[in-house]
C-alpha cells in the first residue's frame, strides 16, 4: 500500500467518523501543513469520495458519499494486507535473531518496550523454549499483557538473562540507558531490521 493509500483511508475514515471536524485537526493527524490537507481534501471530493457542503454560520461539512465508502471499504483490505506483511517480516526477523542467539531455550526473557512491536516479541518468545519476566517502560504502569512493568532503574530487581529492546528508533540509546542502570551489555538484545522491514515501516510512517 502506498503513502498516498494510507492517507486516502485515514481521511475517509475521519470523515466517517466525524462529519464536523476541521481541516486543521486533520492536519494534525496527517502530520502535514494546513494547506496540503486542504488539497488532500479537494482531491477527494473531485474523485467524488467526499461532499464538502457549507452550513450555517460559514461552517464546513464533509460527507462521505457511497464511492467513498466502496473506496475506504477497498482501502481497508489493502492496509490489513500490508499490515500483515509487515507484522509478519518482524516476527521472522525476531525469530531469527533469538534462534541464533547463544543459549537463549530455557533463558529468562525481559522486553524493553510496551508497543505494539513489544506485544509482538513477546508472543514470539511464547512459541520459544524461554520464559518471560516482564516488561520495561520509562512510563510508569503496573502492568501490559498480565505482566510486571518496570522503569529501566528497577530492571536490577528482577532475575532476568537477557533484556530485548523493541524500540526501533533509538535502540543504542535504550541499550545505554541499560547499561547505565547496571545492566550487563551481553545481557541486551537489539531488533534488527531486514531492508524489507526497513521499506514497510518507510510507508507506514508516511
Amino acid at each position: 500500500m502506498d503513502v498516498q493509500g494510507q492517507r486516502d483511508l485515514l481521511l475517509l475514515s475521519e470523515v466517517e467518523r466525524n462529519s464536523n471536524l476541521t481541516q486543521r485537526s486533520l492536519s494534525l493527524r496527517l502530520g502535514v501543513a494546513l494547506g496540503l490537507t486542504n488539497l488532500y481534501l479537494k482531491r477527494l471530493a473531485r474523485k467524488g469520495y467526499i461532499k464538502i457542503t457549507t452550513i450555517p454560520r460559514n461552517r464546513i461539512r464533509y460527507l462521505l458519499t457511497p464511492q467513498g465508502l466502496a473506496e475506504k471499504t477497498r482501502l481497508t483490505y489493502q492496509y490489513m494486507d500490508f499490515s500483515l506483511s509487515y507484522y509478519r517480516d518482524i516476527r521472522t526477523r525476531l525469530k531469527e535473531m533469538l534462534t541464533t542467539s547463544d543459549g537463549v531455550r530455557g533463558q529468562r526473557f525481559v522486553i524493553f518496550g510496551t508497543t505494539e512491536l513489544a506485544e509482538l516479541a513477546y508472543l514470539s518468545l511464547r512459541e520459544m523454549d524461554v520464559s518471560f519476566v516482564g516488561f520495561v517502560d520509562e512510563k510508569p504502569r503496573e502492568s501490559f499483557l498480565s505482566y510486571p512493568v518496570a522503569l529501566p532503574e528497577e530492571v536490577g530487581r528482577w532475575e532476568f538473562d537477557k533484556v530485548l529492546i523493541t524500540d526501533l528508533e533509538h535502540p543504542i540509546d535504550y541499550e545505554e540507558q541499560l547499561i547505565q542502570c547496571g545492566v550487563p551489555p551481553e545481557k541486551v538484545l537489539k531488533l534488527g531490521l531486514t531492508s524489507h522491514t526497513k521499506t514497510l515501516r518507510k510507508v507506514a510512517r508516511a
